[in-house]
Parts: C-alpha cells; sequence; structure tokens
C-alpha cells in the first residue's frame, strides 16, 4: 500500500465577528458557533486550508497511475473543543474563489488585514466574497448586514454525476475530536477533465472550507455553541494538517520461492528489516524488506551457507502500521485495504512515502497478521528515524 502525504500551502481562519480579520499565520484554525450574551447575532468560526495542485496532479500521474483507484483524506488534528455536546455534523466543501493567506494572527492590534477573511478573499475591500449572484452550483451561507460573506463553495446539488462534494463528519460529546474527511470526490473534481459538477468541468482547486452544519451555525440555542480548534500548518507541533492519498500497491511476485509461510500463532517467530537504514532521509521512497525467523529454530548441521534463518514469508493478509515512539500515536494505521504487505522472491516487503513525516523523530513498524480465525500483532521493535535534509 502506498500512502503519500501533502501539507498546505496556506490556511486561515474566518471569523463572522471580525469580519475583516486576517489569521493567515495564526497557529490555530477553527469552526465554531458562539452566542454571547452582548451581541444578539452569533459569533461564527469557519477555515479555509489548500493544497498544492502540482503535487496532487503529479503524485496521481507517476505514483498511483491510471490503472489505480486511489482516496483521498482530509485530515486536520484538534487543539481543543468546547461545546461539542449534540450530535453535530461538521462539513468540508470545494472553495470556489481564490484567496490569499495574509499574515495575521488572531486579534492584532492593529488588526492585520492584508488576506483572507470573513469578507475578503484577497486584501481588505479587495474581491470579497460573493453575497449573491453566484454560479450554478456554488453558494454562500449568510448575508446580514454586517456579517455578509463568510466565504463561497461547490454544493454538489442536483449534480448529475452523483459526485460527493458534501463529506461530513458527526461529533458529539464522546467521540474523538480529530477531523478525517474522505474528499476523494472532490479530489477527483480537481484532478480530471472528465469528472464535473453539472455543466462545469475543470474545476479549480481553491482548497476546502471546513464548517459547521447549517443549522448549528448562526443559532441562538444556549446548547449548540460547538466550537473545536485545530492546529493551522504554521504549528510548532507536529500535527499540522495533511491531506493523504491512499492507493493499493499490493503485489505477490512470489512465485516459485522455496520460503514457506507463517501458517501458525502458535510457532514463535521474530521479525527484521533487512538493509534497512536507521535513519532516513524526508523525501525518499523506501522499500522495508521484512525477514521472518523462528525464535527457536530447529538444530540443524549444514555445510551450506543458506538462508535458513530467514526461511518464512509472512502470510499474504498481513499488514503494517507506523507508530510515533513519543506519543504512540498511530502515523499510519492498519488497513486491510491500503497497508496490505506485499512478496517479492526473497522477502515480505512494502514501500513507504518519507514525505509525511516530522523529521528528528523516531517511529516504530508494527506488523498485523491474520490467519487461522487468529490475529497476531509483531512488536519487534523495528525503529527507524527520519533526519533533516543536510
Amino acid at each position: 500500500m502506498a500512502v503519500y502525504k501533502l501539507f498546505p500551502i496556506q490556511d486561515a481562519a474566518l471569523y463572522s465577528f471580525y469580519p475583516f480579520m486576517n489569521t493567515g499565520i495564526d497557529a490555530i484554525i477553527e469552526a465554531g458557533n458562539l452566542n454571547v450574551n452582548y451581541n444578539p447575532v452569533p459569533q461564527v468560526q469557519r477555515f479555509v486550508v489548500q493544497f498544492d495542485q502540482d503535487q496532487i496532479t503529479n503524485i496521481i500521474n507517476t505514483e498511483v497511475g491510471n490503472t489505480k483507484a486511489f482516496s483521498s483524506d482530509l485530515k486536520c488534528f484538534i487543539a481543543q473543543a468546547q461545546g461539542v455536546v449534540m450530535k453535530t455534523d461538521m462539513h468540508a466543501y470545494a472553495v470556489s474563489g481564490s484567496w490569499d493567506n495574509g499574515s495575521g494572527t488572531y486579534l492584532d492590534s492593529p488588526i492585520t488585514t492584508n488576506g483572507v477573511s470573513w469578507v475578503s478573499r484577497n486584501f481588505s475591500g479587495s474581491g470579497n466574497w460573493l453575497t449573491s449572484g453566484w454560479d450554478t452550483y456554488v453558494t454562500a451561507s449568510w448575508s446580514g448586514s454586517n456579517n455578509s460573506g463568510g466565504g463561497n463553495w461547490f454544493t454538489g446539488s442536483n449534480d448529475p454525476n452523483n459526485t460527493n462534494l458534501t463529506p461530513y463528519q458527526t461529533f458529539n460529546l464522546r467521540t474523538e475530536k480529530d477531523i478525517k474527511l474522505d474528499v476523494t470526490d472532490i479530489v477527483n473534481v480537481w484532478y480530471s477533465s472528465s469528472n464535473s459538477i453539472g455543466g462545469y468541468t475543470n474545476i479549480a482547486n481553491e482548497g476546502f472550507i471546513v464548517k459547521w452544519e447549517d443549522a448549528v451555525e448562526f443559532s441562538t440555542a444556549d446548547a449548540i455553541q460547538p466550537i473545536m480548534q485545530f492546529y493551522s500548518v504554521d504549528t510548532n507541533t507536529i500535527y499540522p494538517p495533511a491531506l493523504e492519498l491512499k492507493w493499493k500497491d499490493f503485489l505477490n511476485t512470489s512465485s516459485g520461492s522455496t520460503k514457506q509461510t507463517i501458517t501458525s500463532v502458535t510457532e514463535e517467530f521474530s521479525l527484521s528489516l533487512r538493509e534497512q537504514p536507521t535513519e532516513i532521509m524526508p523525501d525518499s521512497v523506501v522499500k522495508f524488506k521484512i525477514d521472518v525467523r523462528e525464535k527457536y529454530p530447529t538444530r540443524a548441521y549444514n555445510t551450506i551457507l543458506d538462508d535458513t534463518l530467514n526461511k518464512y514469508f509472512l502470510p499474504l493478509t498481513s499488514y503494517y502500521a507506523i507508530q510515533d515512539v513519543d506519543t504512540n500515536e498511530y502515523i499510519i494505521d492498519f488497513d486491510t485495504t491500503y497497508t496490505q504487505i506485499s512478496r517479492d522472491q526473497n522477502h515480505s516487503y512494502f514501500n513507504l512515502y518519507m514525505n509525511g513525516f516530522e523529521p528528528e523523530r523516531y517511529y516504530k513498524v508494527l506488523v498485523k497478521s491474520v490467519f487461522n480465525n487468529q490475529t497476531y500483532i509483531y512488536d519487534d521493535k523495528l525503529y527507524f528515524k527520519v533526519v533533516n535534509n543536510i
């Protein structure tokens, strides 16, 4: 399997209460509805985030190829959440209209207005978001007397191709608060001229706008005040937003090999990485070769040097995951579609794109094998480190 992570080229939060404020380099992006007593109109927050289309196109053309299907997830990582009490949906839409990042942070004094805001797409007073007269399949949500704006986006309504341009994720009090939205159809529309929204083709990638569902925004109900803050691309943490492209690259070319396949979890095996550097450059693509051997092999006498200590394959129903050593978080989780481990004549193996890994951190490879109605997870301390480019 392959997972390729892209990081934003720009992102910013939009605030209805501060309609001209730019937050293009703030460490936080957020979506919320805040009903404050001193203002009869609730404050609403949304955010926009954009990924480089040339990178997306290049990965699909050169890595995924025309013969493989891919999926794509928008991921944002929670910094703080409050007021998420009721079952509520968070939506992501494709933005209609270009916008500029700007160089502001939240509540600069004086407020910075040199980029995207609730009212403006570009500089304050220049290229405002449309509040009426937008094209077919494009909308905005509200045009009150003091809060007109808030972005424009494609709705996907009445699309004859049934394109899923309205992905959403449901949150409530107990759910995890990280965003993971399947945006495959949106990315496909950006990539391929054969995909369209009604009569529109070649829809430009202007990024995503993320917001609460319409029933939540501008609600004056005391129980409906969800605010979720996420780390932006300008965070000093390891949690910037990411766009994941995933495709299945499983291959089995082991036909004719003399190696055996593990068939029982009652036998004890150890895993090791063959010819694997302990320090890896962040832009590389690495083939992780997995040697499998019995922990307690039967003693045998042989005058011929062979590979008896590494004579096994993992079962074909084996999958890998990558875990951050310090946080124990899964950078890539087990997935029966996208993390299936391949085979060649000599090894079980998988390919890993290192661009999505934070440098100067240690990571661990975990392996899960499923066979004979049993599941076995190997944690044999298979560590590697991603280092900064020199």
